[in-house]
């Protein structure tokens, strides 16, 4: 009976297949857009003008409490960095509280409270609510901004800066906002160690005065609680909060370049080049565009299936991964499009970039590329729904973004009404590869003569500001009186020349570890020891001579491959300026550029066996500020110190391309002359 059973069920499925046979050539008809029915935030509005939005979730016994403060963006001028303190400031003590006492109050309800400059964001169990509330609004309306809170975040916040000038990605993001819209305008203008040194006590309470209001105010209660309750919490803790005028503020809108404009960062020890091809665009949150856009965009570099990511990573191989970004905002949108490629392919990758961004204007957008995008949009705005905050979330943005009020109900309805045709002859409108700002953050050395086809070349500094190179006015300057100049401030000629040995010993700290960095030279043989110790560990050692280069690890020897010899050998020579002009070196003056803010001679140095490398020597005192190469990275000397009357680098700024941080290295021994003895070289 079974057998029957299943014979007579396999003819009946056989007979409907062949009744209905499937088009496998034909992708499937696109159903309807998905039914989500999201629900509404509860809301009201606080006598003082604070609006609260409420949105219930018993499932688990939590509640979070979110303060966003709708204030126009800011200009911080030299005070750059000013906001970015406001908030760690606020949690740094209240009249009632210290610091450690807040810390300890929040561990003990297993809670969360932190602040920014424009939102703050508190959350626990829903049975310590009511110690949680006590403890957010103790620090929301009775902040005491200790000095000594102040001193300790202005340090940080000056070694964080210190550090992202050796970002690639930093610099890239910074010089781009810089070209984009200007230092004039909030999204241009950053942080430095001098702008965040000037913040003062008194600017900090005046920028929570002015801003720190109610009637911006936008609060969000998501959890285990009623609309009833959370009416009663919100005028208990939050009623006696004062209102008070909040000025708007208007900035101008950029336009995108006239046409494309190459922005380098020169960085000698970069193995890859950080590409950004970007321009402002006039694109609002509430714009008729913006949700087609986001399609467009998602096509063009939105993820692992975009063009951008199928040409330079599938079929090109140059990067890990291209990716754009098309984002809109209340004040000036923008599109950018990057990757980190390597850097011999940089002029390559840059030619790809804007070749995709032409082919997507040519209406070369098909039906299967917005079927895909639609089914990518629509799931991660589907998953986005499985958190309770994201309702909140979505009615304090159609507050803020001046959303039609049912944008998030007819997202998916609206997304799936877009057409091939409408994104086809949207494309050109946003999409403009003759009209962006092309930032290359790498070793510009390598590629600056094959950049120059993609539009003007002009040079930024990793602090990004504009290179300017000035004339040198005095015509009779060359290479060489420079170096002569430098010789000069160091010592001299005549004391230089008597120095045949030398032992230094520096160090420095990676990770909490200490390096050790010890040189001996010997100039009568001639012989040299590099060695790097990691605490008592030695991690390197080579031994230098005329002819080769041995390297020494763990007892074994190797020679060492010619390109890196070639980086050694110079430590044979103590004084290498003192034989530029024996050994065949060429010279020549680049004009003069800034390095710190001091005015430096760029001097253009190729030894007589092609290495190049370029130093920077004072205006003023002669002296070398700074040195850079494809090979050895960049040195900047941050202090000299003399020993038996002759100027040596007591503080030096390593940036290599082998070591992954920059590098402070401290001398702590210096010898000139140093008796030295066979077994010193062993």
């Amino acid at each position: 009976m079974k057998r029957i059973y299943i014979y007579t069920l396999l003819c009946f499925l056989s007979t409907g297949l062949s009744q209905a046979q499937v088009d496998r050539t034909k992708y499937p008809e696109p159903g309807p857009a998905p039914q989500i029915n999201i629900g509404d935030a509860e809301t009201f509005t606080l006598p003082n003008g604070l609006k609260v939005f409420v949105v219930e979730n018993h499932k688990l016994p939590r509640v979070t409490y979110s303060l966003v403060l709708d204030r126009s963006p800011l200009l911080e001028g030299e005070k750059a960095g000013l906001t970015s303190l406001v908030g760690d400031m606020l949690m740094g003590g209240t009249k009632n509280r210290t610091k450690d006492q807040i810390d300890e109050e929040i561990d003990m309800i297993g809670g969360k409270i932190s602040f920014g400059s424009t939102s703050a964001n508190a959350s626990s169990l829903t049975k310590y609510q009511d110690k949680l509330l006590t403890l957010f609004a103790d620090i929301l309306l009775n902040p005491s901004f200790p000095q000594p809170e102040l001193d300790k975040l202005k340090k940080q916040a000056i070694s964080g800066i210190a550090s992202s000038k050796d970002s690639p990605d930093e610099i890239s993001e910074k010089v781009s906002n810089v070209v984009l819209y200007g230092k004039d305008h909030p999204y241009g203008e950053f942080a430095t160690e001098k702008t965040v040194s000037n913040v003062q006590l008194s600017d900090i309470r005046e920028y929570y005065n002015a801003y720190f209001k109610p009637n911006i105010g936008y609060l969000a209660i998501v959890g285990d609680i009623t609309i009833k309750e959370a009416e009663r919490l919100t005028k208990q803790y939050f009623g006696a909060w004062q209102k008070g005028e909040v000025k708007k503020r208007e900035w101008p809108v950029p336009a995108a370049p006239q046409k494309n404009e190459v922005i380098l960062v020169n960085r000698p020890s970069s193995v890859q080049s950080v590409v950004n091809v970007t321009y402002p665009l006039a694109l609002k949150p509430n714009d008729a565009d913006a949700i087609p856009a986001q399609l467009l965009n998602n096509i063009l570099g939105g993820g692992s299936a975009g063009r951008l990511f199928l040409n330079l990573r599938e079929r090109k191989g140059y990067t890990y991964g291209a990716y754009s970004s098309l984002s809109p905002d209340k004040i000036v949108g923008n599109f950018s499009a990057g990757a980190s490629v390597r850097t011999e392919v940089t002029d390559s990758a840059v030619y790809q970039f804007l070749e995709e961004l032409k082919r997507i204007d040519k209406k070369t957008i098909t039906e299967q590329e917005l079927t895909d995008s639609k089914a990518i949009l629509s799931g991660s705005f589907g998953r986005s729904l499985e958190q309770p905050a994201t309702i909140a979330r979505f009615a304090i943005n159609t507050e803020l973004q001046n959303l039609p009020k049912d944008y998030y109900k007819n997202y998916l309805k609206n997304l799936n009404a877009v057409t091939v045709e409408q994104l086809n002859t949207l494309a050109p409108k946003y999409i403009k590869p003759e009209h962006a700002y092309i930032v290359i953050v790498g070793n510009t050395d390598a590629f600056k003569d094959r950049i120059k086809q993609f539009g003007e070349v002009k040079y930024y500094t990793n602090t990004g500001e504009p290179e300017v190179k000035a004339a040198i006015q005095d015509a009779s300057l060359t290479a060489e009186k420079v170096i002569d100049k430098y010789l000069e401030a160091i010592g001299g000629k005549d004391r230089l020349m008597k120095v045949k040995t030398l032992k230094s010993v520096q160090e420095a700290e990676i990770q909490g570890m200490k390096i050790t960095a010890e040189l001996l030279v010997d100039q009568t043989k001639p012989i040299a020891i590099q060695s790097m110790k990691m605490g008592p560990q030695v991690m390197s050692k080579f031994i230098i001579r005329q002819d080769k280069a041995t390297m020494i690890n763990q007892g074994q020897q190797q020679a060492v491959p010619d390109d890196m010899f070639k980086s050694l050998k110079n430590a044979l020579e103590i004084f290498p300026e003192l034989n530029y002009m024996k050994n065949g070196t060429k010279l020549a003056l680049d004009g003069m550029v800034k390095v710190n803010d001091e005015e430096t001679y760029k001097v253009l140095v190729t030894t007589a066996d092609g290495s190049k490398s370029v130093n920077y020597y004072s205006v003023v005192s002669g002296l070398k500020l700074k040195s850079e190469s494809a090979s050895e990275g960049e040195a900047e000397i941050n202090e000299y110190k003399d020993y038996s009357g002759i100027k040596l680098p007591a503080v030096s700024t390593i940036k290599s391309p082998n070591i992954p941080v920059p590098l402070k290295m401290v001398a702590i021994e210096q010898v000139i002359n140093p008796a030295l003895t066979p077994a010193d070289f062993q």
